[in-house]
């Protein structure tokens, strides 16, 4: 409204719900860029979010093999050749490194019944650079998949390709497009000094009254603990309403209740 207060939501289909707070899991890069009106937003302006560094992306394939690998654990680091220098091309040149660091979990390991007797199924996640890299993952992502497989048979998965039985990849693109994060970064803002902790974006909308925040860009920070503690924070800065201050509630639609 004209005193730069939240008084509800309007849906893709056009649908408004009123409503006295919003509380956006969503990236606020996002919210900011695509769902707030410039004219609202002196603190978050267009110019301060795209200042902001979004953190790197991941490449991660869901695959199942017809054979057991009773050698690996549940949770298996396979570290690459480089440290550093793998870190400045992700974060820094934001080009695509030949070597790898993988994380390969095999949830089978502690629980067959995820999978038919005599198979398994696992994720191997890769980490790449976000979208400002201008690589072209609809033209570079199955070569990329099979690197990583070639890498999985030299470094414990023999024959595993001989053995695939069920294959499929996320990229960048996919952190971008559908779950809307901005560069398609998978964990929100980078923890740079000046991006981590109260330098994070806040619970609470500077801009809008009664806008809140939750999630792996919002103070303390990403990481599923991080994300329970940006609730918990939140909740600490909803205020309770009066009842006579509250908008109707409009009547029940599949809106109702979601928190965007």
């Amino acid at each position: 409204d004209v005193r730069g207060r939240l008084r509800g939501v309007v849906l893709e289909e056009g649908e408004k719900v009123l409503c006295d707070i919003v509380v956006a899991n969503a990236d606020p890069s996002f919210v900011y860029l695509n769902m707030v009106d410039p004219k609202h937003r002196k603190t978050h302006t267009d110019r301060v979010v795209h200042r902001r560094r979004p953190s790197m992306s991941l490449f991660v394939a869901y695959f199942g093999t017809d054979r057991l690998y009773p050698d690996l654990a549940h949770h298996t680091i396979i570290l690459g050749p480089r440290y550093k220098e793998l870190l400045a091309d992700i974060f820094d040149r934001r080009t695509l490194a030949e070597d790898f660091s993988l994380y390969l979990h095999a949830p089978t390991r502690s629980d067959p019944g995820l999978a038919p007797a005599g198979h398994e199924n696992f994720y191997v996640l890769s980490p790449v650079p976000n979208n400002r890299s201008g690589l072209s993952w609809s033209e570079i992502g199955e070569a990329y998949l099979d690197r990583i497989y070639m890498e999985l048979e030299r470094r414990g998965v023999p024959g595993l390709r001989e053995h695939l039985v069920t294959s499929h990849f996320i990229t960048p693109d996919h952190f971008e497009h559908e779950l809307r994060s901005v560069d398609g970064a998978a964990f929100g803002l980078e923890p740079t000094l000046s991006q981590s902790a109260w330098f994070r974006y806040h619970n609470r909308s500077e801009d809008i009254e009664g806008l809140y925040f939750v999630g792996a860009s919002v103070h303390p920070g990403a990481g599923l603990p991080g994300v329970l503690c940006s609730a918990k924070a939140t909740e600490r800065l909803i205020p309770s309403l009066p009842s006579s201050e509250r908008l109707p509630i409009p009547a029940p639609t599949k809106a109702a209740g979601v928190i965007l």
